[in-house]
């Protein structure tokens, strides 16, 4: 299967700021540097018929091969998100999911990392969060993003700091990983179904890798975990039944959680 290779580029006026962002993609991801020569990122794509990384002031953005939209970092949701937590409301994933301080918590669909961000915030500093996410450059993006992203005005977003994002496909990942060694395996396949409400993940459906569950993958999960496998999908998803989760179901909600307990 041929793969479209991934180039790196500035801004159209690039500073020392992004030259050294540049410098940190090229290495990171082991791709060559293109210079910008106030050339538009599509042209830039078309010419090496690749995908772009563009290296930005402040921030990363990746263009797949083909897209007008760029996928950047942002907490999305976790923000807001955790500012209800923190003030002791529920949230229906910490809700499904029955992390407590010091567990461990492996997040087989990272995206963007905004669940995996209440998790890290669930455990505390002594609790373990790792998110796999199998494209490489949304990996590298996301990655980067929590690394760099101001926090100054949202502290509760420190989180972050205490998620270890693998660049891998979770199936790999949890191969390698013992028996019953994470309190927590959690998987939401989100390119499953579209929803309307859910405009503002465009960039991600083009960027992300659209793997479905299958049996391989539900049986690593339930070696691995300790505690519970839990799933997050469409409310209409066969998912629940084909892989016999509990399903926890939630009135007027698009998205419903499934549980597997994993049994002592």
């Amino acid at each position: 299967m041929y793969e479209v290779k991934t180039i790196v580029t500035t801004a159209g006026r690039p500073d020392d700021e992004s030259l050294q962002l540049a410098e940190i993609a090229c290495h990171s991801l082991q791709v060559p540097f293109v210079e910008r020569r106030k050339r538009s990122i599509k042209k830039i794509a078309e010419l090496a018929h690749a995908n772009v990384i563009v290296a930005g002031k402040h921030r990363f953005e990746y263009y797949p091969l083909g897209t007008k939209e760029a996928f950047f970092f942002h907490p999305s949701s976790a923000a807001f998100r955790l500012k209800r937590v923190a003030r002791g409301e529920h949230d229906p994933l910490l809700d499904a999911v029955q992390l407590k301080d010091g567990d461990s918590f492996i997040d087989c669909t990272l995206g963007i990392g905004s669940d995996s961000m209440l998790a890290a915030f669930a455990v505390g500093q002594s609790g373990k969060v790792v998110g796999c996410e199998g494209n490489q450059n949304v990996a590298f993006i996301v990655k980067e993003g929590m690394k760099r992203y101001d926090i100054s005005q949202l502290p509760l977003l420190k989180c972050m700091e205490r998620i270890t994002v693998i660049p891998s496909l979770a199936i790999d990942f949890l191969k390698q990983q013992p028996d019953h060694s994470f309190d927590v395996v959690y998987m939401d396949p989100m390119f499953e179904e579209t929803i309307e409400e859910s405009i503002n993940f465009a960039p991600l459906r083009n960027a992300g890798l659209h793997d479905s569950l299958n049996d391989e993958w539900i049986n690593e999960a339930k070696r691995v975990a300790r505690k519970r496998v839990v799933l997050k999908a469409h409310y209409r998803s066969p998912l629940f039944e084909q892989f016999h989760f509990k399903r926890d179901i939630r009135q007027a909600a698009k998205f419903h959680y499934g549980i597997i307990e994993i049994e002592e």
